[in-house]
């Protein structure tokens, strides 16, 4: 019997329903699970996606892409397959990718993480015979604390860098964990009433999230006209690529913070040369990943891009055919 998923030099290939999920090169058909460079990229067809997560993929794929909307959990017919998109938790309209052909079930997780965020749908568990997972963080250090927590770790840094005439640079990534950050934040006591800096690369995120009913604290972003502006006490984000550039020349004195899962090893910290590590992801941890494995009910597990010799193992000694599946997913965490 067939593979109901097969991989080609374009991705990940269902024949049933001629169409490829997460392609890393362009092809007619593209089911894509969320707006992250590595899994939606230009040049397809016709893409299909959760109806959330139009806005992010119009910013990334421009307006020229086709795009066709799928309500969560609503099937629709691709050839042979059905298909239906399920929320991964992971950024805003992020899905996982179910499909159907004469009785067997696999579902592509994309990226996705278990813990609580208020910029996107919950994770839903969806049962199948067949889970492809992905193991960004797949070993047992990574275990992620309620990111509640850090942002009042967050907050707590940048009074701390005010009380010294400090500027607070948070650097993260542009879609997905800027908006989280910024949402947290606005949980906070008042934090409704403190204005965020936000580097030009975060705008258009944070503007699409705003659309999308997030509630966000206050942001403007830092123009040029900020140029030589004391910015002490400010709480400003960027992207890492900003570190290094001459966008730097505008702070005077500055503390560095970093907001990643790679947080979680101090080593990353100091090659990464921050005054801070701030330990949040949008992916699953060690032990996320292993009890969705486990949840779906599907008898074969394939794990992709990141750590998934340790995952493979674990499940394998749990009596599951699990394996690697080598792709060229990856990406911002």
């Amino acid at each position: 019997m067939p593979e109901l998923l097969e991989l080609t030099p374009e991705g990940l290939y269902c024949r049933a329903g001629d169409f490829h999920v997460d392609p890393w090169r362009p092809v007619p058909r593209a089911v894509v699970t969320h707006g992250h460079a590595d899994h939606a990229r230009p040049g397809m067809g016709v893409v299909h996606a959760a109806e959330p997560g139009l806005g992010l993929l119009r910013w990334r794929l421009g307006t020229n892409q086709a795009l066709q909307g799928h309500g969560y959990g609503t099937p629709f017919r691709l050839g042979d397959a059905r298909v239906s998109l399920h929320p991964a938790g992971h950024v805003l309209g992020s899905a996982q990718v179910r499909i159907e052909v004469d009785g067997r079930v696999w579902v592509v997780s994309g990226d996705y993480k278990r813990d609580e965020d208020p910029t996107c749908a919950p994770f839903e568990v969806v049962p199948c015979d067949v889970f492809i997972t992905e193991a960004t963080f797949g070993l047992p250090v990574y275990r992620w604390r309620p990111a509640s927590e850090v942002a009042a770790e967050i907050r707590a840094w940048w009074d701390a860098s005010a009380a010294r005439g400090e500027a607070a640079l948070l650097l993260c990534y542009a879609l997905g964990k800027a908006q989280r950050i910024l949402a947290e934040l606005a949980r906070l006591p008042g934090g409704l009433n403190r204005e965020v800096l936000l580097h030009g690369a975060m705008g258009p995120g944070v503007a699409i999230y705003r659309d999308a009913g997030v509630v966000l604290p206050p942001t403007r972003p830092l123009s040029e006209e900020a140029r030589g502006k004391d910015l002490a006490g400010a709480l400003v984000l960027a992207p890492p690529s900003a570190v290094g550039s001459p966008w730097m020349r505008r702070f005077k004195a500055v503390s560095v913070g970093f907001a990643s899962g790679w947080m979680q090893l101090r080593g990353n910290r100091r090659r990464r040369g921050v005054d801070r590590g701030f330990v949040v992801s949008d992916h699953a941890d060690w032990d996320s990943l292993l009890r969705t494995c486990r949840a779906t009910g599907a008898r074969r597990v394939l794990a992709t891009h990141g750590n998934t010799e340790a995952l493979v193992r674990v499940l394998r000694d749990e009596g599951l055919d699990a394996a690697a599946l080598k792709t060229e997913l990856g990406g911002e965490n």
